[in-house]
C-alpha cells in the first residue's frame, strides 16, 4: 500500500471510531432518558458542531436530565443556574468582590465557568439577565470591569425554556435565539418508554452509574474531525438553495442568517460523523434542518395557508436535490 493510499486510509477509519464511540454514548444516556434516541444525537450533533442547544418544552418532559446525563456521560464540568425573575447577570458571570487583606478587588466566578451549563427555564429571566449569556455564547468569554476572561474549553450551554403561553416568562430575542444553533422539543414518551420509566428507578439516581466515556480531549478531537467531514460543491449547492429559498420565497418574516448556514452547514457534518461517514450527503442535512430553522422562521402574514406544515418539512419539499 503506498503512502497516499495509507493516509488516505487512516482518515476513512477516523469518522468509524467516532461513530462507535458515539453510539455507545447515546446507549448509555438512553439508559437514562428513555426513548429519546433521535433527540440525544441532535444534542449531541449541537456540541460537537461547537454550538448551544435550546430545548423548549412543557415542564416534566426530561429537559433538565438530558442536560445531566449529557454532562455525566461525556465527563465535564456541569453547573445549572435556575433562571428566575430577580436574578442579576452578576448572579451567572461572577463579580469583583474586594479583598481588605490584599487591598484589591478579586473576580469571583460565576456559575457560567463551567463546561457545560444548564440555564434552566432561560425565559423566566429579565432580558438584562438573557443579554448576560450573548457574549458567553459567541465569544466564548465574559466581560467584567473592562478585563475579558475566558471561559472552559469546550463550553457548551443547554437553555431550557417553557412556552410562551405559560405564566411568567419573557420572550427571547431574536439576537439570542439566533446563537442557538439549534432547537428542539422532546415531547411526551411512547407508551413503551414511559412504561419502563414507571417501572424503573428514578432516572435521576441513575445518573451515578454513568461512566465519563469521553472527557475535554475527547470532544475537542470530535469537534476536529467533524470540521473536516468533506462538504462537496454540490452539497453547498443544496445547502445554498436551501438558505436562499427561505429568504426569497415570501412566505417568511426573516430568511435564514449567514450565522445561520453556517450551522446548518457544521451540524450536518457532526450527524455525518455521527454516522460514519467521512462526507455529508444530503440526508444529513435533512436530519438537522428542523431544528436549525424551528426558532429562526416565522410565516409572514397573508401566507398561512399551509401553516399546518412545519417549515423544515415545507423546505425540503420545495428544493430539489442538485
Amino acid at each position: 500500500m503506498g503512502l497516499d493510499q495509507l493516509a488516505h486510509s487512516e482518515a476513512a477509519l477516523q469518522p468509524a471510531r467516532a461513530r462507535q464511540q458515539l453510539d455507545a454514548l447515546v446507549a448509555d444516556i438512553g439508559r437514562i432518558v428513555l426513548g429519546k434516541e433521535r433527540e440525544i444525537r441532535l444534542a449531541l450533533a449541537c456540541l460537537i458542531a461547537g454550538g448551544n442547544l435550546l430545548i423548549e418544552d412543557i415542564p416534566g418532559v426530561g429537559k433538565t436530565t438530558l442536560a445531566q446525563a449529557l454532562a455525566h456521560a461525556i465527563g465535564l464540568k456541569f453547573r445549572r443556574i435556575q433562571f428566575t425573575s430577580d436574578l442579576l447577570p452578576a448572579d451567572i458571570i461572577g463579580a469583583a468582590v474586594y479583598d481588605r487583606a490584599r487591598g484589591e478587588f478579586d473576580f469571583r466566578p460565576g456559575p457560567l465557568f463551567a463546561e457545560l451549563v444548564l440555564a434552566d427555564e432561560v425565559n423566566r429571566a429579565t432580558p438584562k439577565t438573557q443579554s448576560a449569556l450573548l457574549e458567553a455564547m459567541e465569544e466564548r468569554q465574559v466581560t467584567v470591569d473592562g478585563v475579558s476572561r475566558a471561559l472552559p474549553q469546550p463550553f457548551f450551554v443547554i437553555a431550557t425554556q417553557n412556552p410562551q403561553s405559560q405564566v411568567g416568562t419573557y420572550p427571547l430575542p431574536e439576537s439570542q435565539l439566533d446563537r442557538f444553533p439549534m432547537c428542539i422539543t422532546l415531547g411526551y414518551p411512547d407508551n413503551a418508554a414511559e412504561r419502563a420509566l414507571l417501572g424503573g428507578e428514578d432516572p435521576r439516581r441513575e445518573l451515578a452509574s454513568l461512566n465519563p466515556a469521553l472527557g475535554v480531549a475527547g470532544i475537542a478531537s470530535l469537534q476536529t474531525a467533524a470540521r473536516r467531514v468533506h462538504a462537496s460543491p454540490a452539497w453547498l449547492d443544496y445547502l445554498q438553495a436551501v438558505v436562499y429559498f427561505t429568504r426569497a420565497s415570501g412566505r417568511y418574516v426573516h430568511g435564514l442568517s449567514p450565522r445561520a448556514a453556517l450551522h446548518l452547514k457544521w451540524t450536518a457534518q457532526a450527524w455525518a460523523l455521527m454516522a460514519g461517514r467521512p462526507a455529508v450527503l444530503p440526508e444529513d442535512l435533512q436530519a438537522v434542518l428542523p431544528g436549525i430553522v424551528a426558532h429562526r422562521l416565522w410565516r409572514r402574514p397573508g401566507t398561512e395557508a399551509g401553516a399546518a406544515q412545519k417549515p423544515a418539512r415545507e423546505i425540503l419539499e420545495a428544493v430539489p436535490i442538485p
